[in-house]
């Protein structure tokens, strides 16, 4: 079950990545009450938040044929230390009171961007630390270790802004990206496409475009979770934070976010047993859960049922993102890899921004209530909407992207992967 981590490079990428989602647990929850302290303002922090989400979306696409082109271990680092460069910004200016929202609004667009350069380099380089067997225990332990982190993180994160503000929670997050940047050096991997002839940026952008529509049951999952993210985004990291301050407050909305990991916890306890044919169907069936957190703060905004919902929802949520993540590298030739993942984010973020943005003016003409059984009407739709997909329903565990050598047990050395040439939210 475990035996992921006899490899060096995926013990690195793991517990890299562990540190990264303990500071990303904690700073939705400082940042949004950081622009609520500063305006009381719902419009401001989908704006805020949004402004992230927009430029995370914008170079996205730039992010994964830097990953297919330098080595991941670089990427991965770089964007890190950068990251802590932007937060550490953040976090001063909230504490010493000069946090303005334009200031948020850039300081958040530069993260989204450091984002958007690490998000396929991170996801990408995992089916290169470890054997090809070992692909779906290894995604599961990363996300059981992540998800673990975030269980602290979101706590902490409810505690600090509850007990001394949220500038001290964002201080927090920009040390864990330092942290996880010295994590990050030990993967070590070889260069995505070593050996391979260069081609323009345009020429790799339509290699990895041709691999992503080449699989119906790929961009038929992106396009649901368009609608998925974009809903959940304004739904729960918008309106979520507004209910709970009249509701459970803002140490309650900590623990709701901290049970909801503690579910993915548990998911990926199942998600490292379970063998099933159909892994994708599996999977996607399982999203018709996260309607259940949206219906809750609109019909029943409790601590104990939001609570229960959150780890319903975390458990469901678990099971999609091993089997989505386990399928990619099974089928996808490990050298396109990065760009292929760089246009699922494209697909599945491109509405995160649209729904950040827009779900607090709707949410002013309708009421919060009606806003939130829309989207949880719209989040089952998305679902529906993917297992109409024969590709999706029929899809089965293995696939023809397999490495051509192995990583050695206790080395940093990866494996020279792909169909062709030798082949990461951060």
């Amino acid at each position: 079950m475990f035996a992921p981590l006899r490899y060096a490079a995926f013990r690195y990428l793991a517990a890299g990545r562990l540190v990264n989602m303990v500071g990303n647990a904690i700073a939705p929850v400082a940042l949004a009450f950081a622009v609520l302290d500063l305006t009381g303002s719902v419009r401001d922090l989908g704006l805020v938040v949004g402004a992230r989400s927009l430029m995370n979306v914008l170079f996205v696409l730039f992010g994964g044929v830097l990953a297919d082109r330098v080595p991941r271990r670089l990427v991965l680092v770089g964007s890190n230390l950068l990251g802590a460069l932007t937060q550490a910004t953040v976090a001063t200016l909230v504490l010493t009171g000069t946090a303005t929202i334009p200031l948020l609004l850039a300081l958040g667009a530069a993260n989204g961007v450091v984002s958007a350069l690490a998000q396929p380099a991170s996801a990408a380089v995992t089916p290169q630390t470890v054997p090809a067997e070992l692909i779906q225990p290894a995604n599961a332990i990363l996300r059981l270790g992540m998800n673990t982190g975030m269980i602290g993180g979101a706590a902490l994160g409810g505690l600090l802004v509850a007990a001394v503000g949220p500038g001290w929670g964002l201080a927090v997050d920009a040390f864990t990206f330092a942290v996880a940047a010295v994590a990050f050096t030990g993967v070590r991997v070889p260069a995505a496409r070593a050996g391979a002839a260069r081609m323009g940026i345009v020429a790799d952008l339509r290699e990895g475009w041709s691999e992503f529509v080449a699989r119906t049951w790929v961009w038929v999952v992106v396009l649901g979770f368009m609608v998925l993210n974009g809903t959940l985004a304004g739904g729960v990291n918008v309106l979520g934070p507004a209910v709970a301050d009249g509701t459970i407050g803002r140490s309650g909305w900590g623990l709701v976010l901290a049970a909801q990991t503690v579910g993915m916890v548990v998911g990926g306890v199942v998600a490292l047993r379970i063998r099933v044919r159909r892994l994708l169907l599996l999977g996607v069936a399982c999203m018709f859960a996260e309607s259940v957190l949206l219906l809750g703060l609109a019909l029943t905004p409790t601590i104990g049922v939001l609570v229960a919902a959150g780890v319903t929802v975390g458990i469901a949520v678990e099971q999609f993102s091993v089997a989505w993540e386990t399928s990619i590298a099974q089928h996808i030739p490990a050298d396109r890899l990065a760009r292929v993942y760089s246009y699922d984010m494209l697909g599945s973020f491109v509405a995160i921004p649209l729904g950040q943005v827009a779900v607090g003016p709707v949410a002013a003409a309708i009421g919060t209530r009606d806003t939130l059984l829309i989207l949880a009407a719209a989040v089952a739709l998305a679902v529906l909407g993917m297992l109409a997909s024969r590709d999706v329903r029929r899809l089965e565990a293995g696939g023809d992207a397999r490495p051509t050598a192995t990583p050695s047990p206790g080395s940093g050395d990866g494996a020279t992967t792909g169909s062709a040439e030798p082949a990461a939210p951060a």
